[in-house]
């Protein structure tokens, strides 16, 4: 191999280490591991809450919780095999709770485990640490297209639990205990205010590989929501680049001159990884640049016109020895600041400054936004198809309903549902909202055409209580 691609891998190699030298620097970098709320509910020897790391793949219920039961495989123990195998099957049974599966770490890809257990029947996999130490966040293989078909159908929830957590559980299971667990995602994205901000850090590089073909798919496929909800002033969206910097003793090298810009200030690898052919590191960033200035010409001014003499001014000179203010604010965007951690993953999505773990899907991403949103305060974006909850489709969900007039409590909600007394001709009905709901006055706001006699209002405001539950007074007029 190294005989046949020898001056390949050199380049390679060199490329390689460029990276390794301009992120040395980066050593004190500050990563920030994004978890959700695990809660043992039984039995009570274990009940508490504990930490647990979201994957950065398959699908978290942001928004929402699962609760599950947990078993711990007999065999194939770390998922690297199917289970179908040695004859194990998750798949829920009538009137049993979801199946959680606990699994080893080691010997494979995180996905893999996640991706087996998922065909087996598992709603949920939390993958047990093998040694003592702070949880950090399962990823998906860099470069790895054999992988890359199983990862995009992973669509079950995952997290890294402690070693000594999965203990516990696997003592509980050895015990003969039943061990249920609540995963909870339900703060796992803040809203602080009535706006949600998010925003993605990509990159202009369409040839990086399978991670590269995930992100395009998903700016096609997010493209309505994100306008609609940007359009309504529900969110606000800011696009980010990553860019390096070259050492300052290898500013000079071929390899810091096809890479980067401003002398070596701003730099990206070279798309093909290959110096002698094709696009190098440089047109990247200069790509990355002509798209951060449309975006602010767009952001800051209602004059389009003002674009032609903007754009200039905002890209700059590439050959100039001089910071670029774009693209050196990008650089320090990258550094974590509060709650969100250094930016090193592409392509990374931050919501309401917590980094997003999970399948770079529209469905997924949008349940991520509309978790940010206080509860009733989520725009109709929210309660699509495919993320509407529809709860009070069944039996009311449960609160307050006058079938004669058709009048309800339900409202439903990106996470589920509220009852709450409703608003009818301008009169907002008091009460619990799940057992009653009662109008005040609400009478003397019809029209008296309604009731067919004249002076109705007086008639109707004498006879009528203050305060009447409106099924019983529909039920009197009829």
């Amino acid at each position: 191999m190294f005989l046949r691609s020898n001056g390949r891998e050199r380049q390679r190699l060199a490329v390689l280490g460029f990276l390794l030298l301009a992120m040395a620097s980066s050593v004190h970098a500050r990563f920030v591991v994004e978890k959700n709320s695990l809660r043992v509910t039984s039995p009570d020897s274990i009940k508490g809450a504990y930490d647990s790391a979201i994957g950065n793949f398959g699908i978290p219920q942001y928004g929402g919780s699962m609760a599950g039961t947990v078993v711990y495989p007999k065999d194939n123990r770390k998922g690297c095999k199917e289970f179908s195998d040695f004859g194990i099957s998750f798949e829920k049974k009538p009137g049993a709770l979801p199946t959680f599966v606990v699994l080893d770490r080691g010997d494979c890809f995180f996905a893999l485990k996640v991706w087996n257990a998922q065909k087996a029947g598992a709603a949920a996999v939390l993958v047990a640490d093998d040694v003592d130490e702070a949880l950090i966040t399962m990823d998906t293989p860099e470069e790895d297209s054999s992988s890359a078909k199983y990862i995009e159908n992973i669509t079950i929830p995952s997290a890294l639990i402690e070693r000594s957590f999965g203990e516990t559980l696997k003592k509980a299971l050895n015990n003969a205990d039943m061990v249920n667990v609540n995963l909870d995602w339900r703060e796992a994205v803040p809203h602080p205010d009535a706006r949600v901000e998010y925003e993605l850090w990509t990159t202009s590089n369409d040839e990086c590989g399978v991670k590269c073909d995930m992100l395009m798919g998903f700016v096609k496929e997010f493209k309505g929501a994100a306008q609609i909800l940007e359009k309504g002033g529900y969110t606000q969206f800011t696009p980010h680049y990553i860019t390096w910097y070259c050492p300052q003793a290898f500013t000079i090298s071929k390899q810091c001159k096809s890479q980067c810009i401003n002398h070596g200030r701003y730099c990206a690898p070279d798309p093909e990884q290959d110096f002698s052919t094709g696009y190098e590191g440089k047109d990247v960033v200069l790509e990355n640049l002509r798209q951060l200035c449309v975006f602010k010409v767009a952001n800051e001014t209602e004059k389009p016109w003002i674009w032609w003499d903007y754009i200039e001014k905002c890209m700059g000179d590439p050959e100039a020895d001089a910071e670029n203010p774009v693209l050196k604010e990008e650089q320090e965007a990258q550094i974590g600041k509060g709650s969100r951690g250094d930016v090193t993953i592409l392509p990374t999505l931050v919501v309401n400054n917590h980094q997003y773990r999970g399948k770079l899907a529209k469905a997924a991403v949008l349940k991520a936004i509309c978790s940010g949103f206080e509860e009733t305060t989520e725009p109709a974006v929210c309660l699509s198809d495919d993320i509407e909850t529809n709860e009070c489709l069944d039996n009311n969900g449960g609160c307050w309903k006058d079938k004669s007039a058709n009048i309800t409590a339900c409202k439903d909600t990106f996470r589920g549902r509220v009852c709450e007394c409703p608003l009818v001709n301008g009169v907002q009905f008091e009460g619990d909202g799940y057992t009653s709901c009662k109008g005040e006055s609400w009478i003397s706001t019809l029209p008296c055409d309604i009731w067919h006699f004249s002076g109705c209002r007086g008639v109707f405001g004498s006879m009528i209580p203050y305060s009447y539950p409106y099924s019983l007074f529909y039920m009197w007029l009829v």
